[in-house]
């Protein structure tokens, strides 16, 4: 098996985008940020969203059974560290930016590229994680204008370029 330090530095190599995980329900409210999330299928339109099942967080997340995926513009850096910051309650994260509710009730960000807003339909665990398959119920996409992507990549974060990729 290969060497958890090397896995690591492998996948640190592998660009995320980077999101905003939220819920809110039963379970009370909670985000995370978050690179594990990719589309699954869109028949019916379902994303994965993989969580530490030892943070603090991932009892709200599966209680709740609901949660918005939202993909930050590069100038939502800012937000992305106060979602990792382990030391901030659940209001003081959630105070530093507006918030309104879609379908599920979940907190989407506005400002954010998009919001997914999805049930979770199953989970599994795998290893330290738990992967959640999350069916889309609403989407709230950001207005067209030059607002570009946050990503991370090599343990740092970047703002998406607005150069058109070189062709062959």
């Amino acid at each position: 098996m290969v060497e958890v330090s090397r896995f690591r530095n492998g996948m640190s190599l592998l660009t995320g985008a980077v999101n905003i995980v939220t819920t809110d329900g039963p379970g009370g409210p909670a985000g995370f940020t978050a690179t594990a999330v990719c589309s699954v299928t869109d028949q019916p339109p379902t994303l994965l969203v993989c969580l530490n099942q030892s943070s603090f967080v991932h009892r709200a997340f599966a209680t709740n059974g609901v949660l918005c995926v939202n993909p930050l513009c590069g100038e939502q850096q800012a937000l992305s560290e106060v979602f990792s910051n382990r030391a901030l309650s659940a209001d003081e994260r959630f105070a530093a930016a507006d918030w309104t509710a879609l379908a599920t009730g979940s907190p989407a960000l506005a400002g954010a590229l998009v919001n997914f807003d999805c049930r979770i339909v199953d989970t599994h665990a795998v290893g330290t994680h738990s992967v959640f398959y999350c069916e889309v119920v609403d989407i709230r996409q950001r207005e067209a204008g030059g607002t570009l992507g946050l990503v991370y990549f090599n343990r740092a974060y970047h703002r998406l370029g607005d150069a058109a990729p070189a062709l062959s």
